[in-house]
Order: C-alpha cells, then structure tokens, then sequence
C-alpha cells in the first residue's frame, strides 16, 4: 500500500504523487481527496471512499490510500506502506506570511482537546516560536487570544483560511483584536512574526 500526499487545495499535487495515483490498482480516500485526485485516475480504477478508518491496514499491496495535505501532518501516514509527501497547508501558510521554517512549532487541536492545545501554544509561543496550530470548526481563537497576551501585546495571530483554494483567506491580527474564521476550514499561526 502507498499513502499519497495529493496537497492542501486544487493544483498542489506533486508530480510523482501524480504517478503514483495513475498507477495504482485502487485507490480509497475521502471525498474532499478524491476530488483534489480526479484528473489522475486512471479510467476503470475502482476509487473507494472511506467509511471505516480502522479497515486501510488491510489494503493489498496496489492500493493508493490519498491523504489531503501531507500524510505526516496530521494525516494519514500512521498507515503501514510507503508515503509520498504533499504540499501541505503547513508549507502553504509559511510561504504566504513569509515564516521561516525553523521557528515553527506544529500543533494540533483538530479533534483532540483544545484548553492542552492552548496551553501548548502558550508555551511555544512563550520559547520564542511561531505555533502553526491545526484547528477544527470549534477551536476558540478567542480563548487563545486570551491565553498568549500574558506574553505581550505584541504576539500576533494569523488565520489561514481555505489554502489553496479559490476562497483562499488569510487575517492577520494582535491578541487584543484577532481575526476571527469564517469558515471551518482553518489553521492558525500565533507569535512574533
């Protein structure tokens, strides 16, 4: 089994994952990755949407598991098999704010406990980092706000709205006035950037 990267919006498949997904056997993957993959697939390929997370370990050998970003972002690449990178909305927010790598630390609140991921960032962000923080629909950006101004007016937040896409929408901010998402699509930088 392969794990593809197929990138964070229309047009950041890379090459090779290209290849990848026209010579796979079948290919399973969610419907937003899918359609990130259409124009790859090759006529006649069984493509399987996933319903069941827990069943991809089982995959035969031919099989193109699609992952949207990169699989090691919080992705998919827990799978056993070969991964093939992406272009990630990490990558995509640090090229368009500008943000060298190497201050960043990467968290994640999507789906897992969001005061952990606050204090979390609270901390990066106190160490002199830029937090890239995976959000879901309910992260509260205002709570955030809230936590890191005991670190300064001066830390600035950064929603990152829909990369990649047509209704690509970047908000920059301070802790005392954050922009706020208006979609549920987002991450969020946070720092002295």
């Amino acid at each position: 089994m392969r794990i593809v990267g197929v990138g964070c919006g229309p047009g950041f498949l890379t090459a090779r994952a290209s290849a990848i997904i026209r010579e796979a056997d079948e290919v399973w993957g969610s419907a937003r990755a899918i359609a990130l993959a259409v124009d790859e697939l090759r006529p006649g390929c069984p493509v399987h949407e996933i319903e069941d997370y827990r069943g991809l370990r089982e995959l035969p050998r031919g099989a193109v598991v699609l992952s949207t970003g990169d699989p090691m972002l919080s992705g998919l690449g827990y799978l056993p098999g070969e991964v093939e990178p992406g272009i990630s909305s990490l990558q995509l927010a640090l090229a368009r704010l500008r943000i060298p790598w190497t201050r960043v630390a990467v968290l994640t609140a999507h789906g897992r406990d969001h005061d952990e991921a606050v204090t979390a960032a609270v901390d990066e962000v106190g160490r002199g980092r830029v937090v890239f923080l995976i959000a879901d629909p309910a992260f509260p950006v205002q709570a955030l706000a809230d936590a890191l101004s005991l670190l300064g007016d001066d830390i600035r937040i950064a929603i990152c709205e829909n990369l990649g896409y047509p209704g690509e929408r970047i908000a920059c901010g301070i802790v005392a006035a954050p922009p706020e998402p208006s979609s549920a699509l987002f991450v969020v930088l946070a720092g002295r950037f």
